[in-house]
């Protein structure tokens, strides 16, 4: 967050999230046969996309919101540490909601927990005010992707995502406008991280997510989407020619272990695929594997900030 605000950052991608999918609707309304039963059928479809997109979009807001707040007060290992604590808050929740829960998913859920600590966490594990608000986003990103596996099911994929995207983005730049000094200038300057935001984390990635809770358990789809640390790091090494220390690559073993266990063991079965070729599975490891470039889009744009401010003194 070194050129824009963290609302101002959250605003801007998710209207090009938001608008990425416009094409997607305009082509489905095409396809679809106009008559009187099916138009009305479509606006009831309509409003109840609209209000579960609202709720999810409000939730969503309030989970990116913290986190990226979080994250200009602590590292990027701890902050994704405790973000990914929503592997184990997910399962705890289903148990709230009386979903079931298979022994297999717990052990996956502790070990990817484990392997996300070996792989984030190199330095003293102590709290500070950021790491208590990426904590709170925790239980957010924990309670978003419980509000998806209940209404992605009944909804069209698309049209919820569309609206969760722009009720998450008119709610940021509302806040930013109050909060934030807001400039044309800035926003240029972080373009490469915005747009890369806007277009895959959001467009692909959170839409993927989308479709593929309309069949996957909340708990399985947490641990797989807790393997963006994993992808993070292989970013990190493919892009900005980090290393990867025994420790990390223990920490993704585990994480990879955790994964496997709570796909073999998974007890709540998916009948049908959530996108035609695709099982639920290939979907989010999409999603996860945009996400965590993400990260590290940022990360180097914040890294070259840096050095530009060190050259400029």
């Amino acid at each position: 967050m070194e050129y824009v605000g963290p609302f101002i950052f959250n605003g801007v991608r998710f209207v090009l999230g938001s608008a990425s999918l416009i094409p997607l609707l305009a082509l489905n309304r095409k396809r679809r046969v106009p008559s009187p039963v099916t138009d009305i059928h479509q606006k009831q479809s309509a409003r109840t996309d609209a209000l579960g997109g609202s709720f999810a979009g409000l939730v969503l807001f309030a989970a990116a919101s913290l986190q990226q707040i979080g994250i200009v007060y602590t590292t990027a290992g701890k902050a994704g540490f405790i973000t990914g604590l929503y592997v184990i808050l997910v399962p705890i929740l289903s148990l709230l909601w009386r979903h079931p829960v298979g022994g297999g998913t717990w052990i996956g859920a502790i070990l990817a927990t484990m392997g996300l600590y070996f792989l984030s966490i190199t330095e003293t594990l102590s709290i500070s005010r950021g790491d208590l608000l990426v904590l709170v986003s925790a239980f957010f990103w924990a309670g978003h992707v419980h509000i998806l596996g209940r209404i992605a099911p009944k909804s069209d994929s698309t049209r919820l995502a569309f609206f969760q995207f722009a009720t998450c983005a008119l709610l940021s730049l509302l806040t930013a406008f109050l909060v934030e000094p807001v400039s044309v200038h800035s926003l240029l300057d972080a373009a490469i991280p915005i747009l890369y935001g806007g277009i895959f984390s959001v467009g692909v990635a959170y839409t993927l997510q989308v479709f593929a809770q309309r069949t996957a358990h909340p708990a399985h789809a947490a641990i797989i989407l807790s393997l963006e640390g994993v992808f993070a790091a292989f970013g990190g090494w493919m892009l900005l020619g980090e290393t990867l220390s025994l420790r990390g690559v223990f920490g993704c073993s585990l994480m990879l272990a955790g994964m496997i266990l709570s796909q073999l063991h998974l007890r709540v079965k998916s009948s049908n695929s959530a996108v035609k070729g695709m099982t639920p599975e290939m979907v989010k490891w999409a999603n996860t594997v945009a996400r965590s470039f993400e990260i590290k889009c940022c990360v180097s744009k914040k890294s070259l900030a840096k050095g530009n401010k060190t050259d400029k003194s």
